[in-house]
């Protein structure tokens, strides 16, 4: 991204009177193709220097040598690999990036259904995790250095200091194994079965990511409203009589949106990375669960196609949270 922003500053500015959403809309666009074109060649470069023969790995350490080479054919590894990315490049454009290395499938259609069940998770734990967090952050707030803020900080400070896995034990210790039996400690869907169907499967791997990414949206809120409850404005609102929750409401939030949407949008990319152990650990058939699968099972189709999504969607947040920021803030959203 630094080298994406740094050829955006090269380009000649924006004719005044221009809007700041479509600039900035126009110049993350640009970065973020560039960003994309750059992940592509560092994933490439990073499958071709796996150890080991792909076709060979495809085909098992019985194939012969000339099922080994007839499929080095059709997957054009015996040709130079400016030629191989050419190739893989132009059908990812298309929409066509390649076959699964070990069953023969579509890779679009082999991933999509893990997509599908990881954009679940994603959005039930964003959604539920951003809502209790901005609300706890702003109660902190308003009532600070009182118990219940004294207490949601420390408890948010002991959670963001445990990883994924700790807090996806922990939770599976407490409600599925040793103290109680009320949830599956185990999430796996059947193959046809969509992740919205899942009922309580989804409950446990939803608090984990929710448990994760929590207490630094709380935090960040806590902070910004405390800031925005001294600022100068808060406080002539103040004593011009204005009832202290119409001044929480009115002056201190729509000044603390901002940052908190920046915090969130940040939080929401941590869960692409995030989910991959989550997923891992309940045995839930995500995009996270595939990734692994095709590490192990050196598909590197697969490989490269995943890759590429969840750089995609690092691209297309980043975006989205910005513009949102920039809506948020009177002053910044009109063209000057």
């Amino acid at each position: 991204m630094v080298i994406a922003e740094t050829f955006m500053r090269l380009r000649p500015p924006p004719s005044s009177g221009s809007h700041p959403i479509w600039h900035l809309l126009a110049r993350r666009t640009v970065a973020g193709l560039f960003t994309l074109w750059l992940v592509s060649i560092l994933v490439f470069a990073a499958t071709q220097a796996l150890p080991g023969n792909a076709a060979q790995a495809a085909l098992g350490q019985t194939a012969t040598p000339q099922r080994v080479h007839l499929l080095e054919v059709q997957l054009h590894l015996n040709r130079p690999a400016v030629v191989q990315y050419e190739l893989w490049i132009s059908g990812l454009v298309k929409g066509n990036p390649g076959v699964s290395l070990t069953n023969g499938q579509r890779v679009t259609l082999l991933t999509l259904p893990h997509l599908e069940n990881s954009a679940v998770l994603v959005i039930l734990a964003g959604l539920i995790g951003s809502a209790l967090a901005v609300a706890a952050g702003i109660a902190a707030a308003w009532k600070r250095d009182s118990v219940f803020d004294h207490v949601t900080s420390a408890t948010a400070l002991a959670l963001a200091a445990l990883p994924e896995f700790v807090v996806a034990i922990g939770l599976i210790v407490v409600f599925s194994t040793l103290l109680f039996h009320w949830l599956p400690a185990v999430s796996f869907l059947p193959p046809q079965v969509s992740a919205w169907s899942g009922g309580n499967l989804l409950v446990l791997p939803v608090a984990t990511l929710v448990l994760v990414i929590s207490p630094y949206i709380f935090r960040m809120t806590r902070a910004t409203m405390i800031e925005a409850l001294e600022s100068d404005y808060a406080e002539t609102a103040i004593l011009e009589g204005l009832p202290p929750r119409r001044v929480l409401v009115r002056h201190a939030l729509p000044n603390a949106v901002p940052p908190i949407i920046q915090v969130i949008g940040i939080n929401i990319l941590y869960l692409a990375g995030g989910i991959v152990i989550v997923e891992y650990i309940f045995n839930f058939p995500g995009i996270g669960q595939a990734l692994v699968s095709a590490v192990s099972d050196r598909d590197i189709p697969t490989i490269q196609f995943i890759v590429i999504l969840l750089a995609a969607f690092y691209v297309v947040v980043n975006i989205a949270t910005d513009v949102i920021a920039l809506l948020t803030t009177p002053r910044r959203r009109h063209p000057r």
